[in-house]
């Protein structure tokens, strides 16, 4: 039986979600944008500041969208730029609001400069019972070689084959 695949992603400048779109794009499945009920402010420098205080207080903004029968899903793609060396607190959110026990979790990240940060070590944390398999980095959106750095990271980790 074919494995249900599911991609969710938190973007603010669209980097992320062009990278989601590109792995929707390669494997299929359902694809979902982590919203806050409160939208991050569109100046970069009070986002900056915004997401440092709520990253520090381990404060868990409440979103505004939400999954119907994440049980369904076996693969969940997990998306977010990195702020302060993390996840960004509405993917925080989301990966303490399901049960992701017995799920394979695919994180994936986006960043300026600061890599994975402790991204993946605070993703175990937040799903102590599930499979986290090889994260993707990738520095902005990748530019023109980002399509082919995805499809190379998702045979590499054994995803491809699952659906072609």
């Amino acid at each position: 039986m074919a494995k249900q695949i599911l991609i969710v992603y938190f973007t603010w400048s669209g980097n992320t979600c062009k990278i989601a779109n590109l792995i929707h794009k390669e494997i299929g499945g359902t694809i979902f944008e982590i919203q806050p009920e409160v939208p991050y402010p569109n100046s970069y420098n009070a986002t900056v500041e915004q997401a440092k205080k709520e990253i520090q207080a381990g404060y868990k903004p409440p979103l505004k969208t939400k999954i119907d029968h994440i049980e369904s899903y076996d693969i969940i793609f997990v998306g977010s730029p990195n702020w302060w060396s993390t996840i960004a607190p509405p993917v925080a959110t989301f990966l303490s609001e399901y049960d992701l026990s017995g799920k394979t979790i695919v994180p994936f990240c986006t960043h300026g400069g600061g890599g994975k940060g402790r991204m993946i070590r605070d993703i175990v944390k937040l799903c102590p019972k599930s499979t986290i398999l090889e994260e993707f980095v990738i520095y902005g959106s990748g530019a023109g070689d980002a399509q082919a750095n995805v499809s190379q990271w998702l045979l590499k980790i054994g995803i491809t084959q699952l659906k072609r």
